[in-house]
């Protein structure tokens, strides 16, 4: 199991961005919004991530900061619940609390949200 997050697996490119919000599907699972979408052109590979953090719900930069911090770190441990057999697909988690939570918390949370993701990707 590779534990590292490079950024070949964080989207950054703002064409997959917008595709994932226009054309993507999304589930909610408090404190978070995922949205995701599978890779059209690729079969099976990495998946690309995406951390947010609301401006309006969390006003100060040094919050947002570090809420995102803890999300990529409980994602980094818990990105091996996604098969390696799955599809190729982007990710955005999208953090809709206005409270900053413990890692424990938002770890919990991430690790329910990927299995109902692969569960959902297997289904297809």
């Amino acid at each position: 199991m590779n534990y590292r997050l490079p950024k070949s697996e964080r989207l950054h490119a703002d064409k997959l961005i917008k595709e994932l919000f226009n054309e993507g599907s999304s589930f909610f699972l408090y404190p978070f919004k995922v949205q995701f979408i599978v890779k059209k052109d690729q079969g099976s590979g990495t998946s690309e991530v995406l951390f947010s953090v609301s401006k309006k719900k969390i006003k100060k930069a040094v919050g947002r900061n570090f809420v995102k911090r803890r999300m990529r770190e409980a994602y980094r441990l818990n990105k091996g619940l996604i098969p390696s057999t799955a599809p190729a697909m982007c990710i955005g988690l999208i953090y809709v609390s206005s409270d900053l939570m413990e890692f424990s918390e938002i770890e919990t949370k991430i690790i329910m949200a990927l299995k109902k993701l692969a569960s959902i990707v297997s289904e297809n």
